[in-house]
């Protein structure tokens, strides 16, 4: 790690070059790191990502040698500015006119000792996002015979000279000094500098330029409780459980200082449980509890009691909060004896007298007082900030600590998209203990200063369609099992509001996506993550806006795919097997890191073990990378069965038959494939369905007669009543592979 001269080295006469170095220092907070991984003498070839138009700036900033840039000859035609420009800085143009003569003057500058960085993505991003790389700088840095340095920076998108919004400039300026890092990378032989190898490298450093950010060192309680005291008669959440109700940033303030103040009396332990559905109750639990100093631990009440018991017992929360309403609902719910009743509690230190001062507080004080005026300490960082447990959707229940910095990281990583805008009404129907209702429908509103429509559950389509008439939601996020019924539901007035609608927790089937397209002219975009990561690394957005005639086409989605990694990730696909890296554009076992990927599972190094593979997080999820950064996921290594040595895919099997057997799949899941042990060829297929109309034979004259292989067609056809199905809206793999171990075994006792 190193740091950079006040006065950079450039080609900027000198006494130009100094004011504008004293300027950007005025504008931005400079990091750098690893640099002295830049060349000391000789020819090399920088290359970096492109998010704004002071980039060459803050990269000059970065290095003590003078840089000559590459810049698009479209901007000599913008006025005697911009000619000046590259004039004094020796600026070689580039346009697709004249790419050969680029090639020769910059293999000039290389051959003569000088570093040249060209931006291979030929354009500013309109995403954020790291576009496809053209291969230009392949061939200047093989013709010059010098390496190519890869160098990413962070910080500048999202500043007045970014895309960020839409549009250049003419957003409100940022009133602190930008935090901006520049991260080095080694420098790669010409002969091994191909795009897909810069690519990643490009990503690497991009990853570590992001884990720099200041804000992610910060105490999520304290950045949301300064948010809150902003604006503190902003309306922040409508409560739709029963009746409707308005919470404004003023009352969630208070009702949450006042009861944190009592947590941190009367509880001792570090981890306070919560049992309760999304809703005013379950933010200021949430909220509360992280007041306090202490971890909020979201319970799955439809978990069962054995695996609640085991959740309780490895968390050491030893006092739940809850409601009279949850708990008759939930009566078999292992309930602890320090269960206590939200409302009730609120009521019996003090009620309404007990919120006023904080009221007060947050109208007459600053809002940088407030966390101040709670004890919270200025930094979170690494420290926990909430437990959930999950079983994923083939095991048993581990616990995933999520940090302060992971869940900001992530908050972050979506408001550098352009999916939710501060403008956004986010619906929030997703259960607090799962992922994706924690992160982004419970505190990324907070964070972001959007408004939040509560229902408590996401099958409830009736209130779903009511609240999104009635409130004028434009952003849902959820399962396409729970976005089904509200294709068939809802009448296209219904939900005219609805602008952006993001699928997740399994593949986005074709006639769903097609169904809202025709019905409802929406595009459902989709996204990828899981509870490891806080939760989401991937998601498709809306393309950007050109900002020019002549722009280069920019894709913000892929139909297909489930988008772009998120800011500050990167990524590798490994092979299955050895778990060695793969070449980029393979098919394999996807990875990830990145400042929102967990830490570890709760008292499990075992399990943490099998799951991180040299500090990469191993998804179990077969994928690949296009050359634009999309990501599609081919199916999850533990939905495949090997068979006689081949690969099965069971999802692959689902569909053919669903089309095959022209099945309805408006009610759920119909059908499963899974596979269980086989002596003879080391696993066999299982078709578990709820159709009772498809037989072994039917299924065997289908699948032969559209010529799927032999291997590939279940023997074994269970009907049962239903396909289990989680919570969270996925297939309860487990639970199907057991239903199918049961089945089998009957068969095969009854045969012998």
């Amino acid at each position: 790690m190193s740091q950079e001269a006040f006065f950079p080295r450039s080609y900027v006469p000198w006494l130009l070059s100094w004011p504008v170095a004293v300027l950007s220092r005025l504008l931005y907070r400079l990091r750098v790191l690893h640099g002295e991984r830049v060349p000391g003498k000789g020819g090399a070839l920088l290359v970096a990502n492109h998010l704004s138009y002071v980039d060459a700036v803050v990269l000059q900033m970065a290095c003590s040698r003078p840089i000559r840039f590459v810049g698009h000859e479209a901007f000599l035609s913008n006025g005697w500015f911009f000619k000046l420009v590259f004039r004094l800085t020796g600026t070689v143009p580039v346009s697709s006119g004249n790419a050969l003569e680029t090639v020769r003057r910059v293999t000039r500058a290389l051959g003569a000792g000088e570093l040249v960085l060209i931006f291979p993505e030929g354009g500013i991003s309109r995403t954020g996002q790291l576009m496809k790389l053209e291969r230009g700088f392949e061939l200047m840095a093989r013709r010059a015979g010098v390496p190519v340095v890869p160098v990413a920076h962070d910080g500048l998108w999202g500043s007045v000279f970014s895309f960020s919004d839409g549009q250049y400039l003419f957003k409100s300026p940022r009133l602190m000094r930008t935090a901006v890092c520049v991260a080095w990378g080694e420098p790669i032989p010409a002969e091994r500098a191909d795009t897909g190898t810069v690519r990643e490298a490009l990503l690497d450093l991009g990853c570590a330029a992001y884990a720099q950010r200041p804000q992610l060192q910060r105490n999520l309680a304290g950045e949301i409780v300064r948010r809150l005291g902003r604006n503190p008669g902003r309306l922040l959440l409508v409560d739709r459980t029963s009746g409707r109700r308005e919470i404004h940033a003023a009352e969630l303030f208070a009702a949450a200082a006042a009861l944190s103040r009592h947590l941190r009396r009367s509880v001792p332990e570090d981890r306070v449980g919560i049992v309760l559905p999304p809703g005013a109750g379950a933010t200021i639990a949430n909220l509360a509890v992280l007041c306090a100093g202490k971890a909020p631990v979201n319970l799955n009440f439809t978990a069962g009691p054995a695996a609640t018991e085991a959740s309780l017992r490895l968390s050491g929360a030893k006092t739940v909060l809850t409601a009279g309403a949850v708990r008759a609902k939930v009566p078999d719910f292992p309930w602890p004896e320090l269960t206590l009743d939200l409302a009730e509690t609120i009521r019996l230190i003090g009620g309404k007298r007990a919120l006023l001062p904080w009221l007060l507080a947050a109208w007459l004080l600053p809002n940088q007082a407030l966390p101040w005026l709670l004890g919270l300490p200025r930094l979170g960082n690494r420290t926990e900030a909430g437990l959930l447990f999950t079983s994923g959707s083939s095991g048993a229940p581990k616990g995933v600590a999520y940090s302060h910095r992971n869940i900001l990281a992530n908050c972050w990583q979506f408001s550098t998209t352009s999916i939710f805008p501060p403008t956004a009404v986010m619906l929030s129907c997703l259960p607090v203990f799962h992922s994706f209702g924690f992160t982004v429908n419970m505190w990324y509103p907070l964070l972001r200063g959007c408004r939040s429509v509560t229902v408590p559950g996401p099958l409830d389509t009736k209130k779903i369609i009511e609240a999104i008439r009635e409130e004028e939601v434009s952003v849902m996020v959820g399962a396409p099992t729970f976005m089904r019924p509200l294709l068939k539901k809802a009448e296209t007035g219904d939900i005219r509001s609805l602008q952006v609608l993001v699928s997740g927790a399994e593949k986005l089937p074709a006639d769903l996506h097609a169904g809202f397209l025709e019905k409802f002219h929406l595009d459902i975009l989709e996204g990828y993550g899981m509870t490891e990561a806080s939760p989401a690394t991937n998601v498709n957005q809306p393309d950007p806006p050109a900002c020019t005639e002549t722009a280069s086409e920019q894709p913000g989605k892929r139909r297909g795919s489930v988008g772009r990694m998120m800011a500050g990730m990167t990524a590798r696909v490994l092979d299955p097997e050895t778990h060695e890296s793969l070449p980029f554009g393979s098919t394999g076992v996807v990875a990830f890191r990145g400042a929102n990927i967990f830490g570890g599972y709760l008292g499990d190094p075992k399990r943490t073990a099998e799951v991180f593979h040299r500090g990469w997080y191993v998804t179990g999820d077969l994928g690949r990378f296009d050359e634009d950064g999309f990501l599609f996921i081919e199916g999850r290594l533990s939905r495949f069965s090997k068979i006689a040595g081949e690969m099965v895919p069971h999802g692959t099997i689902e569909q053919r038959l669903v089309e095959l057997l022209a099945i309805d799949t408006g009610e759920g899941y119909p059908l499963a494939v899974t596979g269980v042990p086989d002596p003879a060829k080391g696993e066999q297929l299982v078709l578990l369905t709820a159709v009772v109309a498809v037989t072994p034979e039917l299924v065997n004259q289908k699948l032969s007669a559209a010529g799927v292989p032999n291997l590939w067609i279940p023997k074994t056809v269970v009907c049962v009543e239903k396909i289990p199905v989680l919570a969270t809206g996925k297939l309860d793999l487990k639970g199907c592979r057991d239903l199918a171990l049961a089945a089998v075994a009957a068969e095969r006792m009854g045969t012998g």
